[in-house]
């Protein structure tokens, strides 16, 4: 389980003012939870999941996995229990190596420090049987260098190589945003597959109201850096993309 515990992060905003981007947070995740977080912009989403993946730190709180503090742990290393996929697409990846080197890091992120790792037959079959179920004909671009992939087969990629080895906790920052609508489905219906499948606790940071309706077992809504709504399944089951667009225009 993920626990964040009166979680407060403020930020300048010139002079002697200060901006308020989390205001005494308190929220758990189940673990094997598929979780949608929406709000507008300035909401306090993007705060939320730097303070989770360790990229900043907070000026009050606790964040927990497992009952153990993480919240002084930089983001290296909580490479062991969380992995992120970002809006943009080239981000997940290093993008002068090709496929094969990039999925060799992947497969290294949880070893031990010093463990080399060859790309040796068996691991290029293991990696192309992972690209295919893509059916984006990535399995046989393995000697391709990423920055040569379009933005959704690098998403694809990004999205698989954070899960090569699952993590406990899935941040998606927006992961569709910068993609064309039909390599948004896709990916989208790749990263709820392998959620489900890896039983991963996942968080989604989402703009897409239908993207929030069609995935998830539970949504959270932000405004101005506290928890406005939380719905289980059976709550956002019912609701319509039109109520969801209304919650943006409240005060």
């Amino acid at each position: 389980m993920l626990s964040v515990k009166n979680l407060s992060k403020s930020f300048s905003a010139g002079g002697n003012q200060s901006f308020m981007a989390l205001d005494h947070i308190n929220l758990e995740l189940e673990n094997q939870s598929f979780n949608i977080l929406i709000g507008g912009n300035g909401s306090g989403k993007s705060t939320l999941l730097n303070l989770i993946a360790g990229t900043i730190f907070p000026e009050t709180g606790d964040i927990l996995i497992g009952g153990k503090s993480i919240v002084r742990k930089p983001d290296y290393n909580r490479a062991g229990w969380i992995a992120r996929i970002f809006q943009d697409p080239g981000a997940g990846n290093a993008p002068d190596l090709t496929v094969l080197e990039n999925f060799r890091m992947a497969a290294l992120r949880k070893k031990s420090k010093g463990l080399r790792l060859g790309m040796g037959k068996a691991f290029q079959d293991e990696v192309a049987e992972r690209l295919a179920i893509l059916s984006m004909g990535l399995e046989s671009k393995l000697y391709t260098q990423a920055n040569q992939l379009s933005g959704g087969q690098r998403q694809a990629m990004a999205l698989l190589m954070a899960t090569f080895d699952p993590p406990e906790i899935l941040l998606l920052d927006e992961p569709t945003a910068a993609l064309d609508p039909k390599s948004a489905v896709k990916i989208m219906q790749l990263a709820d597959q392998i959620i489900r499948e890896k039983r991963i606790t996942a968080l989604l940071v989402t703009h897409n109201m239908k993207e929030a309706l069609d995935y998830g077992d539970r949504l959270i809504q932000l405004h101005q850096g506290r928890i406005r709504r939380d719905l289980n399944s059976e709550e956002k089951s019912v609701l319509k993309p039109s109520e969801m667009m209304e919650w943006f225009y409240e005060d």
